[in-house]
């Protein structure tokens, strides 16, 4: 069987440069692209694929994650669940002196925590609440616990909210677990892969260390062509053969993908309310069929409050898309609107990348 090199293609500026580079060193008929379609792309992620077919002659597949199994499974267990456990509000204990009380075992030695420190003791306050689903919720998320074929909302619905900066488990279900599972594929029908992928050590602290070139298995090797290059270069090996950019970076996205990423920066979401509407409203559908599958009732898009001291209204009321969007109209500081955002145009050119003419 022959080598077959794999690339992870999003349609972003870094995928379409190591995109380029692959087909042009091993030509198009070992080279194939892959762009997993989370739910949550804009079309035009879509139309530029069909565009860097055409130019490229890389064929490039789209994949799809499915939850119908665990969608099914989070059923039962709603359905099921009788448990009797109740969850308890603490605070730590305090001597007559005011002086922190330490926690001990059974034998009256002080427990440490992971760092060897000293841990203070705790008491319960309030009746507590009780773990289990309650039969009112039950109803409510039963009525709309199905799957609605998109994998974005049915991940979002299985797992009962909306993935945040701590736990982005979209990135892993939605995109790395099918590129996997599409080349072990490929490797279990006899090939050798590589797997190509556009990252630079210059986007984040996390992928400072990022390796060139790994050996993951015998026939499975993982290389990043791209470790040491720059934006600007990537940009320029696309405009060298005549590439066009995906032309949401000419509509203010720092990034390509999601539509809107639970990453986005302010400046981004403003830009996201003008141009596209229709993807804000998207969301606040979302919003409202997740807070419906989840046991609190309540789940945002964004994370903007910290939700201390608030109740689920307060948080869905200030972190909800609409209330988000709004907040992207303000200056720094979130309390001023900017006099300029009712003079901007939604179709004129806003790249952060110095791609306007």
């Amino acid at each position: 069987m022959s080598i077959i090199h794999v690339v992870s293609c999003s349609t972003g500026k870094d995928s379409v440069a190591t995109l380029l580079l692959a087909a042009g060193r091993f030509g198009t008929e070992r080279v194939r692209g892959i762009l997993c379609d989370t739910g949550n792309e804009h079309e035009y992620v879509f139309e530029h694929r069909l565009y860097l077919e055409r130019a490229t002659g890389v064929r490039i597949d789209i994949l799809t994650a499915n939850f119908d199994e665990e969608i099914a499974g989070k059923r039962r267990y709603i359905a099921r669940d009788v448990r009797t456990r109740r969850e308890y509000a603490t605070e730590p204990v305090f001597d007559a002196a005011g002086e922190p009380v330490l926690k001990r075992d059974g034998r009256g030695n002080i427990v440490l925590n992971k760092k060897g420190t000293p841990v203070q003791k705790t008491i319960k306050v309030g009746g507590g609440k009780r773990v289990r689903w309650t039969n009112k919720a039950k109803r409510r998320a039963l009525a709309v616990l199905q799957p609605s074929g998109n994998p974005f909302l049915d991940l979002c619905m299985w797992k009962g909210r909306f993935p945040s900066r701590k736990a982005q488990f979209c990135t892993e279900h939605l995109k790395r677990n099918m590129a996997v599972e599409y080349q072990l594929a490929l490797i279990e029908q006899g090939h050798t892969v590589v797997s190509w992928q556009g990252v630079r050590r210059d986007e984040s602290l996390n992928r400072r260390d990022a390796k060139q070139f790994e050996r993951v298995d015998r026939n499975f090797f993982i290389y990043r062509p791209l470790v040491e290059w720059n934006v600007a270069r990537v940009f320029k090996i696309a405009e060298d053969k005549n590439i066009e950019p995906n032309p949401l970076y000419k509509c203010g996205m720092g990034r390509v993908g999601c539509m809107p990423c639970i990453n986005a920066s302010k400046d981004e979401i403003h830009q996201i309310g003008i141009r596209f509407p229709e993807h804000i409203a998207k969301v606040a559908e979302w919003e409202r069929l997740v807070g419906l599958a989840s046991k609190r009732n309540a789940a945002t898009f964004m994370h903007k409050s910290s939700g201390k001291g608030l109740n689920n209204q307060q948080i869905v009321a200030a972190s909800n898309i609409h209330a988000v969007v709004e907040w992207a109209k303000t200056t720094r500081g979130g309390k001023q609107f900017s006099l300029l955002t009712a003079l901007e145009e939604p179709t004129s050119c806003a790249s952060s990348y110095g791609l306007c003419e």
